[in-house]
């Protein structure tokens, strides 16, 4: 019985013209990282269960794709395990930063700290799909392991800058916040022990609005004259307002100083077309954040943010290393791809990745071309050889159909007076010339 062809659901497959835009973002990522010193490691897709749980929250912990072990038998339709194991000990990675931060404890002796990292790979999680949201999808994450420096932020916030003014996507709002300056919020609301519910509350105000984050945060058991303090809160739009909002909390007014810190320096630095926005509002409702937040957007395309990250100081401890700071960034592979098909920020060439072909006219014309495409290879132009000898209409619609640049027709004239024939597809034109001209010509 043949079985139907499909995919589950949430997962993509990519066709050729997607990939080739695909990887032009990752090779303007993958560039910017090397360029700023960071190395790449990769760890599995697998980790063992307790690896990732309990670093997320609540919410995230309910989105990890959990792997059932393998049943020892199989009967009446029901799996059997050993005795005394449980269904399930592994899962998919949910994130990047997890299992960086258990790779840097478990190799702790052969890092040199501080640990600049970058990592390129695929997660999972089990979300409901929707535009811009998938169970599999790709991150790319630089992380600094090892120091508190104020400075790694910096950096941060210009290579994510300088990657999306390298991809020529006009708008990026780089929004930065700092979750003492949070913590010092729920100092003055007398809520200290309902900070995480109140912060991933308010992660959700842009999806929710305020009344919405409001309701939430009364079942969680904030009473409404902290919801007032909130209310108030949510108000300030300059850094300076915070001082004195804050002056009675040592977390809070420590969180106002290094955000003043941050963007007092990329103020004097300057950024090459992204903007550099305080917002009060921005939480980031993961747990394992300390510090610094950062989140992007692009301001014409209604789809999320396209990156985000921020500063962990405690997330090695949960494997036993204790006082190893941490900060990363994440870029949204996926949701970037969608804001740069949205605005056409693609180069019109993108999908050009055979620039010769060489027809084919039959076996002996075939053989004789074979040393000229190793050639033409040979200096680095990409190239192919038609296969079979079909008819040559066939073959021309192929060459259209790839995008190809130039057709080379070498018949038995050619064969006789060591020349070939060129044919621009782009205006038609053919020229007579020696294999040599004519890989100078493109080079």
């Amino acid at each position: 019985m043949a079985t139907r062809a499909s995919i589950p659901k949430g997962m993509r497959d990519f066709s050729p013209p997607v990939m080739f835009r695909r990887n032009y973002i990752l090779s303007a990522v993958k560039s910017v990282f090397e360029k700023y010193g960071f190395s790449p490691i990769q760890t599995p897709a697998i980790e063992k269960k307790d690896t990732l749980t309990g670093k997320y929250g609540g919410e995230g912990d309910r989105l990890i794709f959990n792997i059932l072990n393998s049943a020892t038998d199989y009967k009446d339709g029901k799996m059997t395990f050993k005795q005394g194991e449980s269904i399930s000990d592994k899962a998919l990675i949910y994130d990047l930063t997890v299992p960086c931060a258990r790779y840097v404890v478990q190799n702790r002796n052969d890092i040199v700290f501080p640990f600049k990292r970058y990592q390129m790979q695929n997660v999972w999680r089990a979300d409901k799909p929707q535009k811009g949201r998938y169970r599999e999808f790709f991150q790319c994450d630089a992380d600094v392991i090892g120091d508190n420096s104020l400075l790694s932020e910096i950096e941060l916030i210009q290579i994510y800058d300088e990657v999306f003014d390298k991809l020529k996507i006009p708008n990026i709002e780089i929004c930065i916040n700092n979750r003492k300056i949070l913590s010092g919020l729920v100092e003055l609301m007398d809520a200290k022990e309902l900070f995480n519910d109140i912060v991933i509350a308010l992660d959700k105000l842009e999806n929710i609005g305020l009344n919405k984050v409001k309701e939430e945060m009364k079942e969680k058991g904030v009473s409404d004259s902290s919801l007032l303090v909130l209310e108030n809160f949510l108000s300030i739009t300059d850094i300076s307002e915070l001082k004195s909002q804050l002056s009675s909390s040592d977390t809070g007014s420590k969180g106002v100083e290094e955000l003043e810190f941050i963007c007092d320096n990329i103020n004097r630095l300057g950024l090459k077309s992204s903007e550099l926005k305080f917002n009060i509002t921005l939480a980031r409702g993961i747990d394992y954040y300390t510090g610094s937040i950062i989140e992007v957007k692009q301001n014409n395309v209604k789809i999320g943010s396209i990156g985000g990250g921020g500063r962990y100081d405690n997330l090695t401890s949960v494997f036993g290393l204790n006082d190893v700071s941490g900060v990363g960034i994440s870029f949204g592979i996926d949701r970037i791809y969608i804001v740069m098909d949205e605005l056409n920020c693609f180069p019109e060439d993108i999908d050009q990745n055979i620039q010769v072909m060489l027809v084919n006219f039959g076996e002996q014309e075939s053989i004789f071309c074979l040393p000229i495409l190793k050639k033409i290879r040979e200096n680095g132009i990409s190239s192919e050889l038609y296969p079979s000898s079909s008819k040559l209409k066939k073959q021309m619609s192929y060459a259209n159909k790839k995008n190809v640049e130039f057709v080379v027709m070498i018949g038995e004239d050619e064969m006789s007076s060591g020349r070939i024939l060129v044919r621009n597809m782009e205006d038609g034109t053919q020229k007579d010339m020696t294999i040599n001209e004519f890989i100078s010509k493109i080079k």
